[in-house]
């Protein structure tokens, strides 16, 4: 069904949004109040003058005052009335007297002098409302960059603009951000596989709340298909889209109900398949939701005179109260999604707003349901939604206004939901034509089913690559269409498929393969005519081809003559003529002739040439060589070309010798000659030209005469390498031929390529062997050798200039001879040559591996020159699917030096390779097959899985560890130091697999060489490890680390000797490598610095410290990779205290060594028989020399000549005791004693009587002494 159209003013229609929905209202009233306000002011001025006038009039007569000339201007009275004021004025005069004047005068003193005041006053207040104004501004101005620097939301101040372009080109979209900080701008990508979108979006049928909305589906070459659209509004003035459809609708037509009455809206669609949604379409034109029948109800009224009033109909229809039911309700749209109903307005309208409610009811329920209960509707349209498929409904629909609601209207015919319209069946048959170079003219007939089409869709694709690529994105209404941006000399087919609004129809049929190609013409006209020779009786001429040939071969030249003063011309060749050169006879001698040229093709004879120059027939006798001609050039490049020629017709007394080469730039007048010496060859390479620059080019031909006529001036030739330029390249095909190639996309049907050696077409056939598919060209070498080498060249004609050249030297040549002969002689590529892998029991394998091989590959292994065979001494096996062939030999002897060497056929290909196992890299071979059938032999007892190794623990101890394997109850296990046994609190568990030896605080005495046995009836096995050299020095860094790791921080010590900086350690040894350092430097043992340490800790001893020695101490531990080190600052508060402690502890240590003491000499129990003499003798030492006293059971002994006491040099001191008596029993105490100190020893004497036994007592044993302290004074000394 037809859609209606937007009405004209729809067009014209302003378009505001709420916000500026009154700007031109407030712009006309303000204009009128500035005119009011400015008539106002001007008439006021005008009265204020004239009053002022007439005041300045009547003061000036009343005073006496001279009339201005400006107010004698404006007197307009009698001359008797100006006679009457001037005797008027006279008698004042003489009655206001001279005081009054003079009062009259300081009066206009002192009102000069106000003004001036007033004026200077009011400059200063310009005066500084002007800096005012400027500081305003410069605030305001400083205020605004401020403001720019602060942060703020990006905002875009010039938005993307929409571009029309050519497809396949190159789109730039720009537009314009600001934000602080630099707002990041991210481009939503396109969603991959998702369709184009939507076009030409279009409104129809708009109301006041309805509006339905069109659009063209887009292409869908190689998307998947597209499933439905989503419609999207938005209110003029505001960026808020709102989705109209829940769901996509299928078709290209869609009603958008629920439109506010008075505003305008803008569409947009986009489009849904399976891989997502495409980006909207561009919007459509705004439409305003107006009832196109107010426009229609307007009416002109005419008033008295020429007055006009336009009132709406329904102000001259009476008050109606209930309105009336609608009239011609029926379905304008229908389809499987919707309904649209469209119905007339009652008729009285009536003044009051109208609105309608529509029921619908199945066909033959009886029921009615209303549809928009919950909304009225205020156009006569409704797009009814949500209908049952299948189902035949009838509709009526009710007009409501503020009285009351109508009758119903008659119902409607039964409707059914369904597309009505039907995807168009698929174009018919499709031709394509030859256009331009980069273009094709693809024509369809129409299909048989064309119901409201849209247009057509065209695709192409490349012959044999089945990827298409659509060729219009906007669908075409007319079955013609030229395809642009296609690549010349390319092959293309061609598809068409219609569309309309319900979807698109089946691809057509394919097009025939078309080549892009020009069109077929006649070719261009020839063009330099020269004159080449000339006998008196007949000239000979030459000419250029044609720079267009039309797309298909030129069959010929026609050529015309005619003498100077003959108007007519004169057909000298009847039927064409091939070459560019002819002979034209039965001229007149010494008359004038101009000649012209038509080149003749498949398309017919082309424009003739211009004629050619006046030519004189007249005889060449000149002894110089004459012009050579057809110029022609190729390969121009950058700053390039080469120059070809053909050599001169008539070459004068002598053989031409060679050629000089002249250019110049087409516009400069002076020639410069590019070779300084003739060269003999008819080609010559022009090169240091200037990029971008036009040249011409003549040749001057030599002979021993001298130098001949000069050619005829070349065309212009622009320096500049074409785009796309390519040139030769060499390979090698897949049977070995080497080859030169070269590929033109811009050829045409007669287009043909040119190759020459040295720029002299080849046409020795016994050399060479040409081969053109297409657009691809090939030279091929059939025997090369030197004689080949030189330069190649290739050119095509039909074409702008393409051409190229290669030149072939010995390198170049030698690498293709030699990958000609890979691919004549194939080798069978490895990706392993032959090696060996030795397995247990002492077995060798012999393996290499190919690339591949193929079912029939055929294969040898040759030792020392004779064939082996598979046998139970050579198991020799193939996995053709891997390509790896092998060779096992279970014993490997000394016999079996020699080369081994595997030979492998695939068809023409092949390939050997060879292993040399003789000297010292057979020893190597034949030791390690001995050493591993000696550990297969071992590991069948009793053995170690893994051999002694050693670790340090946390608690710094070595520990020797080893694992085990195939062991039994009956397997003896032992640790052995230097061959003697080593014994340890408990036996490994053997069954847990690991055996430990654990040596605490490793030193010296532990190197030697540890043994870990193991034997039973199957066999026995050993693991040596010798702990000394560097796998000590390895255990001592390793025990370094643990200890460094661990080690705690340094404490201070005092001594008398100093103070002592400790570092404790789990274990310590002076092996380990320790440094200690003071402020950085490292320190040396000394007497002032001694270092040493324990076990447990390792120390820096400084003694007698002083002010130097204040400062950084570190103790660093080296562990082989790392230094662990533990500093104290030993400065300040800490020095002074150790300092000080240092010194107590000195002084003690004095008092100690100096005090008084005994050396040695008296035991703790005496025995003695009574009669005898008891000697107690001792040593003492102090200094000063102690004090010795004797007790006797704490009691001063009184000497006498029964006790005695001696004490010789102050050192040894004696008690004689005379005649022992059982009184004598008792404690003696002897009290060595200075001022330092001293020491109290007892001893106890026993007395036994004669004949007595000798009382049990324990051994006798030293003395212990009592020390005694120093006096107070000595200890203050």
């Amino acid at each position: 069904m037809s859609l209606v159209t937007v009405p004209f003013y729809q067009k014209r229609h302003r378009h505001f949004d709420q916000s500026y929905r009154n700007i031109q209202t407030r712009y006309l009233l303000d204009e009128y109040a500035s005119k009011k306000r400015a008539s106002t002011q001007a008439s006021s001025q005008k009265s204020l003058s004239q009053r002022s006038s007439s005041q300045r009039t009547s003061s000036q007569t009343s005073l006496g005052g001279t009339i201005c000339r400006l107010c004698a201007k404006r007197v307009s009275t009698q001359e008797d009335e100006e006679q009457e004021n001037r005797s008027r004025y006279q008698s004042l005069v003489a009655a206001y007297g001279e005081t009054k004047r003079q009062r009259f005068l300081s009066e206009l003193a002192h009102l000069e002098e106000d003004v001036h005041l007033a004026r200077s006053q009011a400059r200063d207040k310009l005066d500084k409302y002007a800096i005012q104004q400027m500081m305003e501004d410069k605030l305001a101005w400083e205020r605004h960059t401020f403001e720019e620097r602060i942060r703020r939301a990006p905002e875009i101040l010039v938005r993307l603009r929409s571009h029309t372009v050519w497809e396949r080109m190159s789109v730039k979209l720009c537009f314009t951000v600001q934000g602080f900080p630099t707002p990041v701008v991210q481009a939503d990508p396109l969603v991959t596989g998702a369709p184009g979108a939507p076009m030409d979006l279009q409104c129809h049928d708009a109301n006041r709340d309805y509006v339905i909305v069109t659009w063209k589906p887009p292409n869908t070459t190689t998307e998947s298909p597209v499933m439905g659209y989503f419609v999207d509004r938005c209110e003029v003035g505001t960026n808020n889209w709102v989705q109209c459809n829940d769901a996509p609708v299928k078709i290209c037509k869609y009603p958008v109900t629920g439109l506010f009455e008075g505003r305008s809206y803008i569409f947009r669609v986009r489009a849904v398949n399976s891989a997502g949604i495409s980006r909207p379409s561009r919007v459509s034109d705004a439409v305003a939701a107006l009832d196109p029948l107010d426009l229609r109800s307007l009416q002109a009224v005419h008033l008295e005179g020429e007055k006009e009033m336009a009132i709406y109909q329904d102000d001259l229809e009476g008050d109606a109260q209930v309105p009336g039911p609608p009239t011609g309700v029926h379905a304008s749209e229908i389809s499987r999604n919707y309904v649209v109903l469209s119905w007339e307005p009652p008729i009285p309208r009536g003044k009051d707003p109208l609105m309608y409610f529509i029921e619908k009811s199945v066909v033959g329920s009886g029921s009615w349901q209303r549809v928009n209960a919950q909304t009225a509707v205020r156009s006569p349209r409704y797009a009814v939604f949500d209908l049952m498929e299948g189902k035949s409904y009838v509709f009526r629909v009710l007009s409501a206004n503020r009285h009351g609601l109508s009758e119903p209207s008659e119902i409607t015919s039964p409707i059914q939901a369904q597309d009505v319209t039907v995807v168009p069946s698929a174009p018919g048959r499709v031709l394509a034509s030859r256009n331009t170079k980069t273009s094709v003219v693809v024509q369809w007939e129409r299909p048989k089913h064309e119901e409201d089409l849209l247009g057509y869709y065209v695709d192409c694709c490349v012959a044999g690559t089945n990827l298409w690529e659509p060729c219009n994105h906007k669908p075409i209404g007319y079955n013609r269409f030229v395809v642009h941006g296609l690549t010349t000399g390319e092959q293309y087919i061609f598809r068409v498929k219609a569309v309309n609004a319900v979807g698109m129809s089946e691809n057509s049929q394919e097009s025939d393969v078309i080549k892009v190609q020009a069109a077929l013409t006649v070719p261009s006209h020839p063009y330099g005519i020269t004159l080449l020779n000339c006998d008196g009786h007949s000239m000979t001429l030459g000419w250029k081809v044609p720079k267009f040939s039309g797309g298909s071969p030129i069959l010929g030249y026609y050529l015309d003559k005619r003498e100077v003063h003959h108007k007519n011309w004169h057909e000298v060749n009847s039927s064409p003529s091939k070459p560019t050169i002819l002979t034209v006879d039965g001229l007149t001698e010494g008359s004038l002739y101009e000649f012209k040229i038509a080149a003749v093709n498949l398309a017919g004879i082309g424009e003739p040439s211009d004629p050619s120059e006046h030519f004189k027939c007249e005889a060449w006798t000149m002894p110089e060589p004459g012009p050579a001609y057809d110029l022609t050039f190729c390969e121009v490049r950058d700053t390039s070309l080469v120059m070809l020629w053909k050599a001169p017709v008539y070459s004068g007394s002598s053989p031409v010798s060679g050629y000089f080469v002249d250019f110049r730039e087409e516009d400069a007048g002076e020639w410069i000659t590019v070779n300084q010496t003739t060269t003999a060859n008819r080609y010559l390479k022009v090169s240091d030209l200037q990029q971008g620059k036009t040249y011409v080019f003549r040749v001057r031909a030599v002979n021993a005469n001298g130098v001949g006529k000069p050619s005829e001036t070349s065309e212009p030739v622009l320096v500049e390498a074409r785009p796309g330029t390519k040139e030769i390249s060499a390979g090698v095909d897949e049977q070995g031929n080497i080859y030169l190639g070269f590929d033109c996309q811009e050829m045409t049907d007669a287009s043909q390529f040119t190759w020459c050696k040295s720029y002299e077409e080849i046409a020795d056939d016994e050399r060479f062997k040409i081969e053109t598919v297409g657009d691809h060209s090939k030279l091929y070498l059939k025997n090369p050798d030197k004689e080949d080498l030189g330069t190649y060249s290739v050119s095509v004609s039909d074409t702008d200039g393409v051409s190229s050249s290669f030149v072939l030297d010995p390198e170049e040549l030698e690498r293709l001879m030699a990958l000609s002969n890979e691919i004549k002689n194939p080798t069978i590529p490895l990706k392993s040559e032959l090696a060996y892998e030795i397995f247990d029991k002492g077995r060798v394998r012999f393996w290499l591996q190919a690339e591949h091989l193929s079912p029939d590959a055929s294969y040898r292994f040759i030792i020392n020159d004779r064939e082996v065979s598979d046998s139970e001494i050579h198991r020799i096996k193939c996995d053709k699917a891997t390509g790896i062939i092998e060779m096992v030999m279970d014993r490997f002897s000394i016999e079996n030096e020699g080369t081994y060497t595997v030979q492998i056929h695939d068809g023409k290909a092949k390939s050997q390779s060879s292993l040399v196992l003789i000297g010292d890299a057979f020893k190597t071979v034949l030791e390690e097959a001995e050493f591993q059938r000696k550990e297969f032999l071992r590991k069948q007892g009793p053995h170690f899985a893994e051999y002694l190794h050693w670790d340090v623990t946390e608690e710094c101890e070595v520990r020797l560890v080893c694992k085990v394997a195939n062991t039994k109850k009956e397997t003896v296990f032992k640790w052995l130091k230097d061959d003697v046994l080593y014994e340890t609190e408990k036996l490994p568990n053997l069954e847990r697999g690991i055996c430990e030896l654990l040596i605490p605080k490793l030193s010296k005495k532990d190197h030697g060489e540890y043994k870990a046995t193991l034997k039973d009836d199957r066999g026995q096995d050993v693991s040596i490890l010798e702990i000394a050299g560097k796998v000590y020095d390895d255990m001592i860094l390793a025990m370094s680390r643990v200890c460094g790791k661990s080690a705690s921080p340094l404490k201070v010590l005092c001594t008398p000797e100093g103070i002592r900086l400790q570092c404790f350690m789990k274990y310590f040894t002076e092996e380990m490598k320790v440094n200690w350092c003071h402020k950085d430097a490292k320190i040396s043992s000394s007497e002032h610095m001694r270092i040493g340490g324990s076990e447990e800790m390792a120390w820096l001893q400084i003694c007698e410290p002083t002010e130097k020695d204040k400062g950084k101490y570190t103790f660093e531990i080296f562990d082989g990779k790392d230094n662990h080190q533990r500093s104290l600052d030993l400065s300040g508060q800490a020095f002074d205290e150790a300092f000080a402690e240092f010194q107590q502890l000195k002084a003690a240590a004095f008092a100690e060594k100096n005090r008084g003491r005994l050396i040695g000499g008296l035991p703790d129990v005496v025995t003695i028989m009574e009669g005898k003499t008891l000697n107690l003798t001792c040593t003492v030492f102090g200094n000063p020399d102690p004090e010795v006293i004797w007790f006797k059971n704490d009691q001063d002994i009184q000497l006498s000549e029964h006790f005695s006491v001696k004490v010789e040099q102050a050192k040894y001191v004696s008690m004689t005791i005379k005649g022992v008596t059982s009184e004598d029993s008792g404690k003696y105490s002897i009290n060595i004693k200075n001022k330092y100190g001293g020491e109290k020893i007892d001893v106890t004497v026993s007395v036994y009587k004669h004949g007595e036994k000798i009382p049990d007592m324990a051994p006798p044993q030293q003395a212990k002494p009592k020390l005694i302290p120093a006096s107070a004074s000595a200890a203050g000394q």
